[in-house]
């Protein structure tokens, strides 16, 4: 058997495990009331898909270049009239950096992802089991200002500019089940790169529309009868993306348009705000003018529990 053939069978192979996760939390959605007092409210929505601050051990296990950590920095600032609103906005100054196991440690070209996200919460009152609507503006840069290629044709990953600045919007349903005593969440939306926003060099390379679908299954922290708040253990989140338009020569239903990834997360008792977590990510790299680079990585590493999903 040659490599290209079982690329094409490992492909194949993370593509049904993927969606089996997907699908198989679909059904275990109810709507059922819980009978502890949970604090819920859009800002558990936006913790949820906007993700977690983490910092991983090393570059994990796959293709990734050898690394002493990546952090991704994720402070959401919340703007509402108050916990009960159902209309609120966040301001996200998103950072990831890489800083690579070589001579002087250098972190090279960090991925900066400011961005503002609306949401709304349908219906007549906030509750958790409703419709929630979201509309993002969102940049991506890596704050290089030097050619995109290289003069041999190559594309100059070190140094090079890129920048792109898109739109999304979705909706979100939330959940919560009292047979698992659990929240879940899912959620679907569109982004779109315009592309006199983004640079010229991304056309016919970089995915301008791309399609989100994330899942998640969490406990929400209740409080106890002495006032304080009872923390969950474990928690699960999937994310797919499809990219459209016109990459390469790449086929409509190529593989190469899908990204996917698994997190599993673990909170310790004798840790208060940070945890474990252990991530499965297959597709394109998301730190900027890395894209063109396919990874399968599974990696290790500390989330925050502030912002858990």
């Amino acid at each position: 058997m040659n490599c290209q053939s079982l690329n094409r069978i490992t492909g194949r192979f993370n593509v049904q495990i993927l969606s089996l996760i997907f699908l198989l939390s679909l059904p275990l959605y109810s709507q059922t009331a819980s009978d502890k007092e949970y604090d819920f409210d859009l800002s558990l929505i936006s913790a949820v898909y906007s993700g977690n601050s983490y910092v991983t051990a090393g570059g994990g296990l796959g293709n990734l270049e050898p690394l002493i950590f990546e952090a991704n920095l994720i402070p959401n600032f919340i703007l509402r009239v108050n916990k009960k609103a159902r209309l609120m906005g966040v301001l996200t100054p998103q950072v990831i950096l890489r800083m690579y196991d070589k001579e002087s440690l250098p972190v090279q070209t960090p991925s900066y992802m400011p961005q503002i996200t609306i949401y709304y919460s349908i219906g007549k009152e906030l509750s958790i089991n409703n419709f929630h609507m979201f509309g993002k503006i969102a940049h991506h840069s890596n704050g290089q200002q030097n050619d995109f290629y290289l003069k041999n044709g190559e594309i100059n990953y070190e140094s090079g500019n890129f920048s792109t600045n898109y739109f999304e919007a979705g909706l979100i349903k939330t959940f919560y089940d009292n047979s698992l005593n659990a929240a879940q969440f899912f959620s679907a939306s569109f982004e779109f790169h315009p592309e006199s926003f983004s640079n010229a060099e991304l056309k016919g390379i970089y995915g301008f529309y791309r399609g989100h679908f994330k899942f998640a299954i969490f406990k929400l922290p209740y409080k106890l009868e002495n006032g304080k708040k009872e923390r969950a253990e474990f928690s699960l989140k999937g994310e797919i993306t499809w990219l459209f338009g016109d990459i390469y020569d790449w086929s409509a239903l190529s593989f190469n348009r899908f990204i996917g990834s698994v997190t599993f997360y673990y909170h310790p008792s004798f840790f208060e705000e940070i945890g474990f977590f252990i991530q499965y990510y297959h597709g394109q790299d998301y730190y900027n003018i890395y894209f063109p680079i396919n990874r399968d990585i599974v990696r290790i590493g500390f989330m925050t529990d502030q912002f858990r999903f």
